[in-house]
């Protein structure tokens, strides 16, 4: 997927880009094949790769959830800015907070957003456990995301605990999205969440298989969890 490509595809989603946004996304690809020389950030580097597979993909989020409200977003273990900050630079009025447990990438983060002159984002060098148990982010954010961390079960005693009652998590998924919510059934049911959607569909041009898991936070989640660094990996809610 090339810039024009990525352009013309936002567009026939209701997404128009201006010349600005389309100059920060240009702006973000050269930042991250620099960053990406010191450290590993991504194992695609190839500019229509990481237009489809990063840029695209991230957005695709906007596709069946509405970035046009006013929204504070956490993005647990983003990584290389990815989904939240393609969504910011679509979204400007969003506001981000990003928690990732390697400094390094916060670093590259921090830079990130400086050159692209981003408003209202943060960047937090935790670990997801412990975030989630500070009193000022736990259940206090409108939408929290995760793309391409964990398995679901996982996934939700890191997230659920960050949104806000009747907030939603946003789970982005490959094509073991649907096996993946019924060995998260349990996990849902301990920490408060129900299922809303599970929307498949395939990125164009290559046509892999995606899944947005939306899920929606009916009740408080127990304050035990998550628990202790580690273990909701090591002993998953199933």
């Amino acid at each position: 997927m090339n810039e024009d490509q990525f352009r013309e595809m936002l567009q026939q989603k209701g997404i128009p880009l201006t010349d600005e946004q389309m100059g920060q996304f240009n702006q973000y690809y050269e930042t991250l094949i620099e960053w990406n020389e010191k450290m590993n950030l991504t194992g695609l580097t190839d500019r229509k790769d990481v237009y489809l597979k990063h840029f695209y993909d991230s957005v695709s989020a906007s596709f069946y959830f509405d970035f046009q409200q006013d929204l504070s977003i956490a993005d647990v273990g983003a990584g290389a800015g990815f989904p939240s900050l393609p969504l910011k630079i679509c979204f400007p009025h969003i506001q981000v907070s990003i928690v990732d447990s390697l400094n390094k990438r916060i670093t590259f983060l921090n830079a990130l957003a400086s050159e692209l002159d981003l408003k209202g984002v943060s960047f937090y060098h935790d670990r997801a456990e412990l975030f989630a148990k500070k009193q000022e982010h736990r259940e206090s954010y409108d939408l929290v995301m995760a793309r391409a961390v964990a398995r679901l079960p996982v996934l939700t005693e890191l997230c659920l605990p960050l949104v806000k009652r009747n907030g939603y998590f946003l789970a982005m998924k490959g094509a073991e999205g649907e096996t993946e919510v019924e060995e998260a059934k349990k996990s849902l049911q301990i920490l408060g969440g129900k299922l809303k959607d599970v929307h498949l569909f395939q990125l164009p041009t290559e046509e892999s298989n995606r899944s947005m898991i939306i899920i929606e936070k009916e009740k408080l989640s127990p304050k035990k969890y998550p628990r202790k660094p580690g273990t909701p990996n090591k002993q998953p809610l199933v």
